[in-house]
């Protein structure tokens, strides 16, 4: 991956050091990380948006404006990641990672699994993550 825009949803304050957070659509915000021949060229942050604000299509939404083109997140459920999807951003799982630095590193060394249908959430899945939709 040479060139990316990616996004990670992130711990309060964002930056390389903060903990990937565990919900994407509710996360305290995104670190935007900006990757140029494989290096980080730049790191800025985006805030999260309410679900009020289009459902769980608002993430998907926000993050193209932005000009994001990847995603790393722990969960989602099938609806966000079938919108990511169309929009043209790559979703990869990287919920393991200690930090959004760790997580960037591991997706440019190849070592993240992209998210299909088979790992979203809900569905009567229960992954004892305390999801609170509504």
């Amino acid at each position: 991956m040479n060139e990316a825009r990616i996004a990670i949803p992130s711990t309060l304050p964002g930056g390389l050091e903060a903990s990937v957070d565990a919900h994407f659509g509710h996360c305290g915000l995104y670190t935007v990380v900006d990757v140029k021949e494989a290096q980080i060229a730049g790191v800025t942050t985006l805030p999260c948006v309410p679900h009020e604000q289009g459902g769980c299509l608002a993430a998907v939404n926000h993050l193209t404006q932005n000009g994001v083109t990847v995603l790393i997140a722990c969960g989602m459920g099938m609806r966000p990641l079938m919108g990511f999807h169309q929009a043209g951003i790559a979703v990869f799982r990287g919920g393991e990672a200690p930090s959004v630095d760790a997580a960037v590193q591991a997706l440019l060394r190849g070592e993240l699994q992209p998210f299909t249908r088979e790992l979203t959430c809900g569905g009567g899945q229960h992954h004892g993550e305390g999801h609170h939709h509504g």
